[in-house]
């Protein structure tokens, strides 16, 4: 069991702070690298569909125009990710975090979340918070600017043990 003061505090889960965690959770994330391979396939495959086929070119146009969709998706992706989440109902909602021996819980008027100690498999430590990798693979961003030096500490401490 771990011994922690409880700890609690409130934020606004607002532009900004999803901003942060977009930023600094993706160099962590499966996706920090952009796959520019399959926009690649699809352009390829539609020019081969219009070069070498005597099918209708509306197949190779729709190839290539599903290549620069993916990407523009690729270029845009952190406006397109805030955008979806400014959309939710949670954003710019309060958010109520406790820290405790037992974990840590997140509570907003639309969702409550709960990471148990146990489940955490480790800590990242980024420049502006810490990114908690649970056993499932799942992760989750807090901002340091939520916590004392001291808890930051103390929530590093765990990934030790």
């Amino acid at each position: 069991m771990v011994s922690m003061k409880p700890y609690n505090t409130q934020f606004t889960l607002s532009r900004d702070y999803l901003a942060e965690c977009f930023d600094q959770t993706l160099p962590y994330g499966k996706s920090a690298k952009p796959n520019f391979l399959f926009p690649a396939l699809l352009f390829a495959s539609g020019v081969c569909v219009l070069v070498f086929t005597e099918q209708s070119k509306f197949l190779g146009f729709i190839l290539i125009a599903l290549a620069v969709l993916e990407l523009i998706h690729i270029r845009f992706r952190r406006a397109w990710w805030l955008a979806r989440q400014m959309w939710g109902k949670s954003a710019n909602s309060e958010v109520t975090l406790s820290v405790d021996e037992q974990g840590i819980r997140t509570q907003n008027p639309y969702t409550q979340t709960a990471l148990l100690w146990a489940d955490i498999e480790r800590v990242i430590e980024t420049d502006l918070g810490l990114i908690l990798v649970t056993k499932k693979g799942g992760q989750q961003y807090l901002s340091k600017s939520l916590f004392s030096v001291e808890l930051i500490s103390e929530i590093i401490a765990l990934n030790e043990d």
